[in-house]
């Protein structure tokens, strides 16, 4: 017993340190990569919106392509909250262990295990011409297509682990409060929603991550220039999909600025992550 308790502390042990190697790993390798960057162009590169990959005329910036990401991550996140939030209560609360809650929780748990490739090519095919159809973009791409498309994909993530969260409130707790005379509508906001909030709320800081980096699906729609967007409707780029556009191709300078950009886009979301942990302790 006392062998077999030593073993598993160890393997623990193990586990946890070779994470944190890893991460460290991943740190240290992106900011080696990043050093011929920020030494041509100092902190300047955060801040400039200059991309210019010209042999002799070489001038880097990342400014667009995270203005990119955070107008595609919050258009994403302001559609993703109220459609996840209703289908968490009605899975989780109203229609909770029938069959209807039972296929659409299916329904969820499977778009959110769908490639983002496949959301790519839907929204290239159906939603990029019904952009031109409404008369909102002449040729589809842009900031506003690429944000949908990042809701669709981050609204099933969202949904499903808030309704685990939701699901785990008290039943003692609601079943209290009916015995008052309580309303469903004063449960849900009196005893689910105080109860679930921090956990809900890591839902959605969870989705806003996965939409900061996400790649492809944001590669085939935005438009892929190297602007910032002065407009919902103007195409552009963000971190993850310039570095998947140009990556492949890049040498020299223009290699440690993508890398860089990585770096960048690591930061942004360990800051975004560490805020709404600090958020959540308040909660």
């Amino acid at each position: 017993m006392f062998k077999s308790e030593k073993i598993t502390k160890i393997i623990l042990y193990a586990s946890s340190a070779l994470i944190v190697l890893v991460s460290a790993g991943i740190v240290l390798s992106l900011m080696n990569g990043s050093i011929p960057a920020f030494k041509e162009f100092g902190l300047k590169f955060i801040i400039s919106n200059d991309w210019n990959p010209t042999e002799g005329k070489e001038n880097y910036g990342a400014l667009p392509f995270i203005a990119g990401t955070v107008i595609t991550s919050f258009i994403a996140i302001i559609i993703c909250l109220p459609l996840a939030f209703s289908t968490s209560l009605f899975i989780g609360e109203y229609y909770r262990g029938t069959r209807l809650a039972g296929i659409v929780g299916t329904m969820v748990d499977m778009l959110a295990g769908i490639p983002s490739i496949v959301y790519g090519l839907w929204g290239f095919y159906v939603l990029r011409p019904l952009i031109v159809d409404l008369g909102l973009s002449a040729q589809g791409y842009g900031i506003f297509t690429a944000g949908i498309i990042l809701a669709i994909m981050i609204i099933p993530y969202a949904t499903s682990i808030s309704t685990e969260i939701i699901m785990m409130v008290s039943s003692e707790l609601k079943e209290g409060a009916y015995s008052l005379g309580a309303t469903r509508k004063d449960v849900i906001f009196s005893v689910i929603i105080p109860n679930a909030r921090s956990g809900i709320f890591t839902s959605y800081i969870l989705a806003f991550g996965r939409a900061l980096g996400e790649t492809m699906a944001v590669t085939m729609l935005i438009g892929n220039t190297n602007l910032i967007p002065r407009g919902f409707f103007d195409t552009g780029n963000t971190m993850a999909s310039v570095i998947a556009n140009q990556f492949g191709e890049a040498d020299g300078l223009k290699l440690s600025a993508l890398i860089t950009i990585g770096l960048l886009l690591f930061v942004i979301t360990g800051i975004i992550n560490g805020i709404g942990k600090l958020i959540i302790k308040r909660m």
